[in-house]
């Protein structure tokens, strides 16, 4: 069991990654100045960009990423855990991951996890998202063992699929993340219920980094970063959607209370799903 400090990191990523990644430098070091030892960032930190031809120019490998190596350079300075929530990573077959990356306080990175479920929906107002038409769908799991705590890996829209955070709450993962770039529409709608619903449900802590506001390839994103108790109390929030830093203590022996008191993932059981088929009545004869 361990305390230390967390932060949540919101940006308002525009389409130029070097700019992006200084201004992500300012805010981890504000984070780390304020005593936090792991910092979050939100999904695509690097860049949002809707464009196909600029986010061939825009995006390029690990090797070769600026915010990589800005990340690997900060957690080494710093001595913090510094976790970017998600960037896009020109993978070796020619296609693009939606990746997190985790960097330990020797500035080693020490795990990462390509975004499972891809935002392919079609909403209000003519809002329409084919996140599978640019990115490669990851097909595992993460979770990292820390000396801080274990940390269970997701990224956005993986946070309306609760077996994901389940399977990692079961694996001993006692802080789920979700980095995020909620759209303004789905975030009004559901981001504090399902961030706070996935802290109960499996009596972990979440930590949720976003991206806020008007981006400059026009879409809104909801911001709110949001760091949520085994409870389901929130207890640090950015109230808006502009860039700024949120921080709160975590206390992980809370998650071993919290399911010690509701000792749901424990008395979970196996059951199957059986479908009764609607019969049509008899018809009646008609009385001769």
């Amino acid at each position: 069991m361990s305390i230390f400090k967390a932060a949540a990191i919101q940006m308002r990523s525009g389409t130029e990654p070097r700019r992006n990644a200084a201004d992500m430098e300012a805010m981890v070091r504000e984070a780390a100045a304020k005593g936090a030892t792991y910092v979050q960032t939100p999904e695509m930190t690097g860049a949002l960009v809707r464009d196909k031809d600029a986010r061939a120019t825009a995006f390029t490998t690990e090797e070769k990423d600026v915010v990589v190596a800005t990340a690997a350079r900060l957690a080494s300075e710093l001595g913090i855990y510094l976790h970017i929530g998600s960037t896009a990573i020109l993978r070796t077959d020619g296609k693009l991951a939606n990746r997190a990356l985790l960097f330990g306080p020797d500035g080693k990175l020490l795990a990462s996890y390509d975004k499972i479920h891809m935002f392919d929906v079609d909403l209000d107002n003519g809002e329409s998202w084919r996140e599978s038409a640019a990115y490669e769908a990851g097909a595992s799991a993460t979770i990292a063992d820390l000396d801080i705590a274990r940390l269970g890996f997701a990224v956005c829209y993986d946070l309306r699929f609760p077996q994901l955070f389940r399977a990692e709450a079961l694996a001993g993962a006692d802080v789920l993340t979700v980095p995020a770039a909620f759209t303004r529409q789905t975030g009004e709608a559901h981001w504090h219920i399902l961030l706070r619903a996935r802290a109960i449900e499996n009596g972990a802590f979440v930590v949720a980094a976003a991206q806020g506001g008007k981006h400059e390839d026009g879409r809104e994103t909801y911001g709110h970063s949001l760091i949520v108790d085994p409870w389901g109390r929130i207890i640090a929030e950015a109230d808006h959607d502009e860039p700024g830093v949120v921080i709160a203590e975590i206390d992980t022996a809370l998650s071993a209370q919290a399911r010690k008191k509701i000792p749901n993932l424990k008395n979970a059981r196996e059951f199957a799903v059986n479908h009764v088929a609607r019969l049509k009545p008899a018809l009646r004869r008609a009385a001769s």
